[in-house]
């Protein structure tokens, strides 16, 4: 028998959760994992040894905003470095088609905080048009969801009401549109524009037509809008009136989140979230306005911010939002004070943070972004993320920002920082079980079927790493750094990654459901 590629000899962990490491050999042939076994007499061009290494399924990232870095640029490979071979677009409702161009430029301009200084057409009549642009140009996969900002402001614009019947209609057919183009899941941001002026009626009736495809139901929930224990609740009515199983963005386990995780439990509802695990997030601080002056397209929410009693009921909530200064400026549109934290940045201006944070949200046109710590004390994150880490509901996606000057540290190295960290250091999870949860988990919860496993005939998205090295070397000051002991990434047979190096290849495909 002869196979395109054999990876002889790994350790492998084969993305169940439920099977012991066992070693043996992988046959490559036509993209496909074609044999596993003893291959030592086979044919092949392309045999490697990796004796004593974890050979494994790639990792689904099921939350990150990398559409647009995958097409090329500083971070088009910073993903697969670290085992990432399959990428979900559309995160927190994100994207950009079918719209009018005019209304792709509005929500390009709301978004850019999370995707930087790129230029794209923005003129997809269709979602079939908007994934044609990824043909033949990235190194990982990717996988549509249905964009909920999009659907709505191509029916309603930025109107801050519940849709009308016929609205929800034409909604409907958007999102079927993008379902029967092969889309996984209903996906929101309902602490972004315009997502967030969606009613339960409308996000219960979408949902339902999500469902109807075998979809799931996936959102950034209601944190500034509800509060966070009634956004959870909000998510389980949807789940219960929908009868779909419904996904939670970038969460973690304290000590609210584990009271409702137990109602879960014992409710068997069908909820699961994801954590990258650091002790800080990401976005932009116009999010942390009040709600009422975020409203309408970035002109008109710009426009608001020159009313001086607007500024003067804003600088409430952002002095108790923003407290100590200590987020991090990460991008914005005049490059100004990159790195430096929000305190050092006012104090250089002589402002208080919540005065420069105004100021900035304007002179920026609200394109900005900040590393945004958590407000417990360290020692309580550190049990926060502990506890978080081996949750059974819990897997692992990076909400990553790319193609900006400062990025999270969670960009490239939240997949091999819990290899190095939680697995290896810390031993609060299994090998098995943490492969599980960033590969055959977010495949299984997604519809991804023929990904997240080692099994004959599946795709050969693969990874190999040494379990010893494999660790994070981005930090909170030094975020750009590639992580050490991936050796080897095969993205649909292709090796993506070798001896540790990217080769440049790009083998990725759009998949769909």
């Amino acid at each position: 028998m002869k196979f395109d590629t054999i990876i002889a000899g790994g350790n492998i962990v084969d993305g169940t959760g439920e099977r012991e490491p066992f070693v043996a050999d992988i046959g490559i042939q036509d993209e496909r994992i074609a044999a596993i076994g003893d291959l030592e007499k086979a044919e092949t061009p392309h045999r490697i040894s990796v004796s004593g290494q974890v050979v494994c399924p790639g990792f689904v990232d099921v939350h990150v905003h990398s559409e647009v870095s995958l097409l090329g640029g500083r971070d088009q490979f910073a993903a697969v470095s670290q085992g990432v071979t399959t990428h979900l677009a559309a995160p927190d409702g994100f994207g950009w088609a079918p719209l009018s161009q005019d209304q792709a430029r509005e929500l390009w301009h709301y978004t850019r905080f999370a995707y930087g200084d790129a230029e794209l057409p923005l003129d997809w009549q269709t979602p079939d048009a908007y994934l044609s642009m990824f043909d033949g140009r990235i190194p990982a996969n990717l996988y549509p969801q249905v964009p909920h900002c999009a659907v709505r402001l191509g029916v309603m614009g930025w109107d801050p009401r519940p849709a009308t019947n016929d609205e929800l209609r034409a909604m409907e057919r958007t999102t079927r549109e993008w379902l029967e183009t092969g889309a996984c899941c209903l996906c929101l941001g309902l602490d972004y524009q315009p997502s967030a002026n969606a009613d339960l009626h409308e996000l219960v009736y979408l949902s339902k037509i999500a469902a109807s495809y075998d979809a799931i139901y996936a959102a950034h929930i209601r944190y500034r809008i509800l509060g966070r224990k009634q956004a959870w609740e909000e998510t389980i009515e949807i789940a219960q009136r929908a009868e779909i199983p419904v996904h939670i963005s970038h969460e973690r386990v304290d000590d609210e989140a584990s009271e409702i995780l137990e109602r879960v439990e014992k409710e068997q509802i069908d909820l699961t979230f994801e954590s990258y695990l650091y002790p800080a997030g990401m976005t932009h601080l116009a999010m942390l306005l009040p709600m009422e002056y975020q409203t309408g397209a970035p002109e008109e929410m710009l426009a608001h911010l020159e009313n001086p009693e607007v500024r003067e009921a804003s600088l409430v909530e952002l002095r108790t939002a923003l407290r100590d200064g200590s987020q991090i400026v990460g991008y914005n549109r005049s490059g100004r004070f990159i790195g430096m934290t929000l305190a050092e940045a006012a104090e250089s201006e002589g402002k208080s943070c919540e005065e420069f944070a105004f100021d900035f949200i304007s002179e920026e046109a609200a394109i900005e972004t900040f590393v945004m710590p958590w407000a417990t004390p360290p020692e309580e994150n550190e049990r926060i993320l502990n506890q978080t880490a081996n949750h059974p509901r819990m897997m692992i996606a990076s909400d990553g920002v790319y193609n900006i000057p400062h990025p999270h540290p969670r960009s490239y190295g939240c997949f091999v920082q819990y290899l190095g960290k939680f697995v290896r250091e810390r031993q609060l999870v299994s090998l098995k079980e943490a492969i599980y949860k960033m590969s055959g988990f977010p495949a299984e919860r997604f519809r991804l079927h023929d990904r997240g496993r080692i099994r004959q005939g599946l795709a050969a998205d693969i990874v190999v790493f040494d379990p010893d090295t494999v660790a994070d070397r981005s930090t909170w000051s030094d975020p750009v750094q590639s992580p050490v002991g991936v050796n080897w990434v095969f993205v649909n047979g292709v090796s993506v990654v070798e001896d540790g190096s990217v080769t440049g290849q790009l083998p990725g495909k759009v998949l769909r459901l």
